[in-house]
């Protein structure tokens, strides 16, 4: 999982999960809105539509937001997200059994979490997410409501968050009546996996601002979360909140996430113009995804762990689409060896076009099996 962008916008970096309790709503809402399947996905050369799909708020307390002037809409209830923080080493417990444990450290590496049941410790680190200083993960929690977390010495400033993102309170959110879709490729829109806008912002301000650059490169990650996930729009709001509230970096990391069926989730949030990821200019808004290299590179991340095992045929050929439709809106080439240059910075780095997470730090995102399939995505997204 992601990292912090590039300076100068601002912020500071402060057993899988069960069922939903619905499953009958997350069904309705995904094939009502946002399912793209395996052969009826793109047309190739439409339109970029900027169909209304944005459900932001001022960042006022309520549990209602609302969707866009003009668009039609409808209600429909998530889940509140509840969290219980904890700091330092030992025993934390929570009222409320976790689908996942965001954990952040200082110092040296090898911080380790145990769940009941574990026989031993797990190492934290490795994943997609890395931040200065020290590390950090988000564990999959399977319901626990009580974890161990060990730090080595020369760790400090340790910190966890419980995350329950299936049996909270209701909470109703306006979402798009209509599928939305970027150039002709279906997803789900923000308001229709539930996020909550308010998260976005800090003390009464958005955490992170929009700053928008020209697109140079896509980067491709896995979100080291697990496979066979019941409920991926679940998950997504798991790494949201640990992105906006646990690493303080005000949002998503990612741009758009792909889940094992297929099924893209939009990420950072770009504006109320309906153009996911985008400006009206087409310019692409600065996510945190890829330290310092976030802006002018657009992120995608397919869910689960792709580090013994391969994405699924459904995630991967939305993957290859989305790529596809995305390079020649911006008249890149998906296999070319570029120079990126950091437009806030001047730093340049010389990466492909599509590239994987790993090229551009030392991190195993997005997976060994994964990675190794980038050249067959970029053959395919060519074409």
């Amino acid at each position: 999982m992601p990292q912090p962008p590039t300076p100068p916008v601002p912020f500071t970096p402060s057993t899988p999960p069960a069922p939903p309790t619905s499953s009958h709503r997350r069904k309705r809402s995904l094939s009502r809105r946002g399912v793209i399947a395996g052969a009826t996905a793109v047309a190739g050369g439409a339109a970029l539509t900027p169909v209304v799909f944005a459900a932001t708020d001022s960042g006022a307390a309520g549990t209602t937001d609302s969707g866009n002037a003009g668009s039609a809409t409808e209600p429909e209830t998530f889940p509140a997200t509840r969290t219980a923080a904890a700091t330092g080493p030992g025993t934390a417990t929570t009222t409320f059994a976790a689908t996942y444990v965001g954990v952040r450290w200082s110092g040296a590496d090898g911080a380790g979490i145990r769940f009941p049941g574990d026989a031993s410790f797990r190492t934290l680190g490795g994943g997609c997410a890395t931040v200065d200083g020290g590390g950090t993960a988000l564990v999959a929690a399977g319901n626990a409501k009580t974890y161990d977390v060990e730090a080595p010495d020369g760790t400090t400033q340790v910190r966890s968050l419980a995350i329950d993102t299936l049996r909270g309170p209701d909470r109703s959110v306006e979402v798009p009546s209509e599928p939305t879709r970027v150039r002709g490729v279906r997803y789900l829109s923000r308001p229709a996996w539930g996020a909550d806008e308010s998260k976005r912002y800090k003390d009464g301000q958005v955490n992170s601002p929009e700053k928008y650059y020209a697109l140079q490169s896509i980067t491709v990650h896995h979100t080291d979360t697990p496979n066979d996930d019941p409920d991926p729009a679940a998950t997504v709001r798991a790494i949201y909140e640990y992105h906006a509230v646990t690493l303080d970096w005000g949002d998503i990391g990612y741009h758009f996430l792909i889940d094992e069926a297929g099924n893209v989730y939009e990420g950072r949030y770009s504006g109320d113009d309906g153009i996911p990821a985008f400006d009206p200019d087409g310019d692409v808004v600065t996510a945190f995804h890829t330290a310092g290299f976030n802006s002018g590179n657009l992120g995608i991340a397919l869910i689960g762990t792709l580090v013994d095992q391969g994405p699924t045929d459904a995630a991967k050929a939305s993957l290859t689409r989305l790529i596809k439709v995305i390079a020649r809106f911006k008249g890149l080439d998906p296999q070319a060896r570029i120079t990126y240059t950091n437009p806030v910075n001047g730093v340049t780095k010389d990466v492909t076009t599509v590239s994987g997470h790993r090229d551009w730090l030392q991190t195993d995102c997005p997976g060994r099996t994964m990675y190794d399939l980038l050249d067959e995505v970029r053959t395919a997204a060519s074409r």
